[in-house]
């Protein structure tokens, strides 16, 4: 779920028409081909607003790290997902990060805002990249095991780069979901194969509420297709008979056959994607574990909570977390089964997102896309600790356990379990490894 708080970002570079005036023209690429002095002014202006942007960091790990797309079907109902895999080194530029401006406009619209705000984020950010070689060849001659990744409410496939690029690196494929439920803040497909070869993309955009509509039965119904979406999309991946790519891209699906463990399967996802984490756990055996980061729990109906076997880590954030939310995160720890949860110190909702990356500090702290701690640091902490959960609970023959004391919370910039007070309300939350019993 991005933060609201990015509405006021917006506004703030909508303040720029103060200091210059525009029209709507000026903002419409398609208007003018030619570069003006106008639109000069207007980057330059938005490039002193953002003083302080930094990169989306690269991965830790010793692998390259490639990165690609996937979509299944000429339908809305197709799998389509960004993929991160370890790669070889040489060629190939960095990915472009939010590939079309109908991203930005979802974005606009998820926001509250006027499409023109679409214009003006896509000028912010629309030549940003993440350090994975598009398209680049798989390293062939290993298997590895597979995380399936679900994201937040009003985002989309590509804005979890950093920590899908930090896995690759430490020898995981990544499978980003784009969401087909109307949570995505957009999303496309393409009617047919002649709109695929033309380019013709039918673009899908973020399903508002209705005045008075409420929004536990929307989010139960949309949690549980997200849950079908990635399983669908490891059923596309761990075909036998690779899947056509209906995308036409210079990366060879074949490639994938023989390089993924199918007995070593994960899921992790953020806020809307950690709600998703749950259900799909319960609903799929295949993913032997789940993270959820931030998770937002509203969505997954209570029975779920006791009623799926595999491993869970809750990986929270300070700042975003509420004592309804944890109690609901708390009826997941019953006995028999394992259960960890940790809290990040000075960390908000949007340290999960690249966001946290791409603004300067004055925006990023203004508007909560960064919090107190160093945003390089509470990703490393993210990744660290789910790298440990993961190499115990997919079995893999790793040095990963070396961060096993970051699972239990051990570490200056970690709280065990939460720094939300439920003492009032049900007891007091631990973690359990299958064997503590939690009131």
């Amino acid at each position: 779920m991005l933060s609201p708080k990015l509405h006021a970002l917006f506004c703030l570079c909508s303040c720029l028409t103060l200091v210059h005036p525009f029209d709507w023209q000026d903002l419409n690429p398609i208007a003018h081909f030619e570069p003006s002095a106008r639109i000069s002014k207007i980057q330059a202006l938005i490039a002193a607003a953002m003083s302080g942007q930094t990169k989306i960091p690269k991965g830790s790990g010793p692998y390259s790290v490639g990165c690609t797309d996937l979509m299944s079907k000429y339908t809305i109902k197709s799998t389509f997902l960004r993929l991160y895999y370890p790669s070889l080194p040489e060629g190939h530029s960095d990915t472009v990060w939010i590939p079309n401006k109908e991203y930005f406009y979802g974005l606009s619209k998820f926001l509250g805002t006027h499409r023109l705000m679409g214009n003006i984020l896509s000028l912010l950010f629309g030549s940003v990249k993440t350090p994975a070689r598009w398209n680049s060849p798989l390293r062939t001659g290993e298997k590895y095991p597979l995380i399936v990744f679900s994201h937040g409410l009003g985002a989309f496939r590509t804005i979890y780069s950093a920590i899908g690029n930090d896995l690759a690196s430490h020898g995981f494929i990544v499978a980003t979901v784009e969401h087909r439920d109307g949570s995505a803040s957009a999303t496309y497909y393409f009617n047919d194969q002649s709109a695929a070869e033309i380019g013709n993309k039918s673009w899908v955009y973020l399903k508002i509420l209705r005045q008075g509509e409420e929004q536990a039965p929307l989010r139960s119904t949309q949690v549980r297709q997200r849950a079908k979406e990635c399983s669908e999309a490891l059923n596309v991946i761990l075909s036998a008979i690779p899947v056509k790519n209906v995308l036409d891209l210079d990366f060879d699906m074949q490639q994938l056959k023989d390089s993924v463990d199918r007995d070593k399967i994960a899921i992790i996802g953020h806020s809307f994607g950690g709600a998703t984490v749950i259900q799909a756990l319960n609903d799929d055996r295949r993913f032997r574990c789940g993270i959820a980061l931030d998770a937002w729990m509203l969505p997954v109906d209570e029975k779920v909570y006791s009623r799926f076997s595999q491993p869970l880590f809750f990986i929270n954030s300070e700042g975003f977390q509420y004592p309804a939310n944890i109690i609901k995160m708390k009826k997941c720890f019953v006995p028999g089964k394992e259960r960890k949860m940790i809290t990040i110190r000075g960390s908000v909702h949007q340290n999960f997102a690249d966001f946290t990356f791409t603004t300067g500090k004055i925006t990023g702290h203004l508007f909560t896309l960064k919090g107190q701690i160093d945003s390089n640091v509470a990703l490393d902490l993210i990744n660290r600790a789910s790298l440990a959960f993961l190499q115990k609970h997919l079995g893999l023959q790793k040095d990963f356990d070396k961060w096993d004391n970051l699972i239990e919370g051990e570490d200056d910039h970690l709280i065990p379990g939460t720094s939300i007070d439920v003492s009032n309300q049900h007891g007091t939350l631990q973690n359990s490894t299958g064997t503590n019993n939690v009131d």
